[in-house]
């Protein structure tokens, strides 16, 4: 395995940089820097600091979707990008956390004991990638969900890195090269033994592991967040995370389940709140769908995702915990590194925050 850092940035679709959108720019970053991988994804719903909703659901606020732009590669590389990244992104939020690279898939793969209780799983694989006669995401979430993960759900990419090589999405062309992002999440014993199987899928994954606790599953209660302190020894701030993953049918008190989530979270003066529809995935007992020609439908998964600091997150669980009182999947993540900037505000910082749990 090989230490890395995953780079998260959450803005806006009209967001612009030095006269260019910075969507454009962020991938022109990557690809400079020939990132390992990346991925560019639309957002549904969503809000940051400001507390300005950005929403699919109504023409007038549909013009200026979220984005989620990720990088992933070994500390040294994303490290150096930082220095360049902090004057482009102006009103958003920028997240890194630290991600264990698979170089090799061996026949047996030891985990760390801190990934033995829950460990999040993400593959890259090709938009037209295939494994024998499937679909490769698809038969990734198969082979996941066979190993007993307690679920995954696949984000297509509109641009992005892969194997240090820039792909990107053109309005006609079946666009094969373009990323899709695998998030599961299992016990660490269900996903050291799933990754031997990975290689006899794909030919050339890229795979990294990060330690999570899962919360919630299928509306029951596991374990509460862990408690972080505010700051670390060094007096760095510690961030925290919480995702939700379920289906897009699925509702709290009528309304779709991350729109009423996004809507109470926003009420609760949270730091911010993205929302990005999947296209295939499963989630607890249930059977994998979605949508299995890429135009999104009612039955594909949605992952909304929270950041705050652990007093809030502490918060923040509770609305979480109502919401999901039927359905989702909810896990925490501890996040060294938090950076958010609106207006005459500014929150945090990108040095990485060391802390033992």
């Amino acid at each position: 395995m090989i230490a890395g850092l995953k780079l998260t940035v959450y803005f806006g679709e009209s967001d612009r940089t030095g006269g260019r959108l910075l969507s454009d720019a962020l991938a022109e970053l990557f690809e400079q820097a020939e990132i390992r991988t990346a991925a560019l994804m639309r957002g549904v719903e969503g809000f940051g600091l400001k507390h300005r909703l950005r929403t699919d659901r109504f023409l007038t606020l549909s013009e200026d979707l979220p984005l989620v732009a990720l990088a992933v590669d070994e500390e040294d590389r994303v490290e150096a990008l930082l220095p360049q990244l902090t004057p482009l992104v102006g009103d958003g939020l920028v997240t890194v956390e630290r991600a264990r690279l698979l170089e090799t898939l061996d026949d047996r793969v030891e985990l760390p004991d801190e990934l033995h209780e829950a460990t999040k799983l993400t593959v890259y694989v090709g938009r037209g990638e295939r494994a024998g006669s499937a679909p490769a995401f698809r038969a990734v979430v198969d082979h996941l969900q066979a190993h007993g993960l307690s679920g995954a759900t696949v984000l297509l990419g509109v641009d992005g890195m892969v194997h240090r090589k820039r792909q990107r999405a053109k309005f006609f062309g079946r666009n094969a090269p373009v990323p899709m992002v695998v998030v599961s999440v299992g016990r660490g014993e269900d996903v050291a033994a799933a990754l031997p199987g990975l290689r006899l899928l794909l030919a050339d994954p890229i795979v990294t592991l990060e330690r999570v606790r899962l919360c919630k599953r299928d509306g029951k209660l596991l374990a509460e967040p862990t408690h972080l302190p505010e700051h670390d020894p060094s007096g760095l701030g510690v961030w925290q995370k919480l995702m939700v993953y379920a289906g897009e049918q699925a509702q709290h008190h009528g309304h779709p389940l991350h729109v009423e989530l996004i809507r109470r979270l926003r009420e609760a003066n949270a730091s911010g709140a993205t929302a990005v529809r999947g296209v295939w995935g499963f989630s607890g007992g249930h059977d994998p769908h979605g949508d299995r020609l890429l135009r999104l439908r009612r039955r594909v998964p949605v992952v909304t995702t929270i950041v705050d600091t652990p007093d809030g997150v502490r918060r923040l669980f509770q609305i979480v915990d109502e919401c999901t009182d039927a359905a989702g999947l909810v896990t925490s993540e501890m996040v060294p590194a938090f950076r958010a900037v609106a207006a005459e505000k500014r929150v945090g910082g990108l040095r990485l925050a060391r802390l033992q749990f």
